[in-house]
């Protein structure tokens, strides 16, 4: 690890899988009210930065996750062009959604599309292939959308932000943005938003040469980080079956084959919600998978009604009982795979 600037944090995290070495150099007065540490049942890699701010791994307020998407989205310089978001599955799927619906706020008359990677197959058109090597389910799909008129945003689009809850290597980012450029060689410009940017203070300067086109990255926490491999976890069996031709009933209303607006408040049904809670009831709203941004949009409207929610989503990362995770419940898929999900805290 490099020399630590004089404004920077250290930390060193002993995790079961290993010694976790961290700089932190920007954003480090709020990194405890948006991160932890867990260890991941991985070999690929052994630890986990998890967000408090997703609704993932950690039960969340519906209110500091919209202050977040609002603050992501700020990070986005101003493009000329249609704008085309995609969030990370399956982790940032709802903080991508998120971003992108706070930067159509702020820009209405600016066209821009959100689509979504996924690890299911939805209809039979095509899909773009890549990999996130340290994932435990490494194969990602981005389906083409088949709407014409999003199909046409699609290839209109010269600027893409992708979005994440962290920037590790940025390998991954760089494998999606080469596929969305061969099928749409108008691209220009590449944004990253991310909650946490750990590719050191070099990345920023090298993402240009990295991408082939300007690239700019924008997060709440910069820093960098080490990670020496311990005793290898054990494992914990497949978390990815995928069948090309098969489709298991994924919804396509959230962003799966795009979709260029926000998606409404369910204000009617979280109205009659509320009424119906005892006085000083806890709420959860559980999303499934990938399934998350709608279970956010009712937590933050509960929550607007005085309800005292928190929002969180099952997930398919096998990560062990420790640090950041306090208890894990493991159950079987709802899509008919036949591979282990689980709810974490």
């Amino acid at each position: 690890m490099t020399m630590a600037a004089p404004s920077s944090t250290l930390q060193r995290i002993e995790l079961p899988t290993g010694t976790l070495e961290l700089r932190i150099d920007s954003g480090a007065a709020e990194v405890d009210e948006l991160l932890g540490f867990a260890a991941r049942a991985n070999a690929k890699r052994g630890f986990l930065f998890l967000s408090k701010v997703l609704g993932k791994h950690w039960p969340a307020s519906p209110r500091a996750m919209l202050a977040v998407h609002e603050r992501l989205a700020a990070t986005v310089p101003p493009v000329d062009g249609p704008v085309l978001f995609i969030a990370m599955a399956e982790t940032a799927i709802g903080l991508g959604q998120g971003v992108f619906e706070a930067w159509l706020r702020a820009h209405p008359a600016q066209p821009a599309l959100f689509l979504y990677t996924t690890r299911y197959r939805v209809g039979t058109g095509p899909l773009i292939e890549f990999a996130e090597a340290h994932s435990h389910a490494p194969r990602q799909f981005l389906h083409e959308p088949t709407d014409p008129a999003l199909h046409a945003l699609f290839m209109a689009a010269r600027t893409v932000v992708m979005v994440d809850d962290e920037a590790s290597t940025g390998n991954t980012f760089v494998n999606l943005a080469a596929a969305c450029q061969r099928l749409n060689p108008g691209i220009e410009r590449v944004h990253l938003a991310t909650i946490t940017n750990f590719m050191g203070p070099a990345a920023p300067g090298e993402l240009d040469a990295r991408f082939g086109l300007p690239a700019t990255i924008g997060a709440l926490v910069d820093g960098q980080f080490t990670f020496a491999q311990g005793p290898l976890p054990p494992d914990q069996g497949a978390a990815q079956r995928f069948e090309h031709d098969a489709d298991r009933g994924a919804s396509s209303a959230f962003g799966r084959l795009g979709i260029d607006h926000a998606v409404p408040a369910p204000t009617a049904l979280a109205t009659r919600l509320a009424g119906e809670f005892a006085p000083g009831s806890r709420v959860l709203v559980l999303g499934t998978g990938e399934f998350m941004h709608a279970s956010t949009l009712l937590g933050a409207a509960l929550q607007a009604r005085g309800v005292d929610v928190v929002v969180q989503s099952t997930t398919r990362s096998p990560i062990l009982t420790w640090g950041a995770v306090g208890h894990a419940l493991t159950f079987p898929d709802n899509y008919g795979e036949g591979i282990a999900n689980y709810l974490y805290n």
